[in-house]
């Protein structure tokens, strides 16, 4: 989809979103909860069937972790593979598929031909402050009216290589390099100028630490258990850092 055509359609489904009903913004697929702005029940029930490469590239993360920014030089190559399947069989290698959903999700093919996955794990607190302004800006839960109801939902979840993103703004222009280098995928330095063109309105920048004037002291000490509880002591967990960057 070319620039102008992908910021019209966006365009677009941000005045749908904002005459729709709340029944109409989301829908529930196998347990889990998606947007119609974006995803549709036919091109989810398509997704086991997609076929990967050898050289492709996955990128997973939760929605606002930093995958936008992260690969922002290479955006004209990368396509989610929830949002439309139709078409990314013709192109060319290597390709970069971004997606937000869970691993039982993704197509067996991705095990199968053993691509590289890159896994974006970003501190769940600034995590969940921008996903929170995400959603408000594009009306995605109208029936979510406060922090406070967003954090419970997110705090219960009803949710290779890892690429921090625990720097500053701006700092993934120049992490993108060196990612770029590890999976031998180059990235034009010609590019630059083009890709500021990509950040529509919603695709938040989210500045680090910006949970602190958020999170009240309660919920800070909520997503610090269950971190502890689920990841904490992982390898994940480690690699996070999580009492270096992620606590007061």
């Amino acid at each position: 989809m070319a620039q102008k055509q992908l910021s019209k359609f966006l365009d677009e489904k941000l005045e749908e979103n904002k005459k729709a009903t709340s029944s109409e913004l989301t829908f529930m697929y196998d347990g889990v909860l998606y947007p119609t702005m974006v995803c549709c029940p036919e091109t989810l029930k398509r997704v086991h069937t997609f076929r990967a490469r050898e050289d492709d590239i996955i990128l997973v993360s939760y929605p606002k972790t930093g995958k936008h920014h992260s690969f922002a030089r290479n955006a004209f190559v990368s396509v989610h593979i929830e949002y439309r399947i139709i078409g990314m069989e013709k192109l060319p290698s290597r390709r970069v598929i971004r997606t937000h959903l869970i691993p039982q999700k993704l197509p067996r093919s991705f095990f199968e031909k053993k691509t590289k996955i890159l896994v974006l794990f970003r501190n769940p607190k600034d995590a969940a402050v921008s996903f929170f302004h995400f959603t408000k800006g594009i009306n995605m839960r109208p029936d979510q009216n406060t922090w406070d109801e967003f954090f419970e939902e997110f705090i219960t979840g009803k949710g290779v290589l890892f690429f921090l993103f625990i720097g500053k703004q701006y700092t993934f222009l120049k992490n993108s390099y060196s990612l770029g280098e590890t999976l031998s995928l180059p990235l034009s330095s010609h590019l630059l100028p083009t890709n500021k063109i990509l950040f529509f309105p919603f695709l938040s920048l989210g500045i680090v630490g910006d949970w602190t004037s958020v999170f009240s002291e309660s919920q800070n000490e909520k997503m610090d258990k269950k971190f502890e509880e689920t990841v904490g002591k992982t390898q994940l967990g480690m690699k996070l850092k999580y009492e270096v960057y992620c606590k007061n």
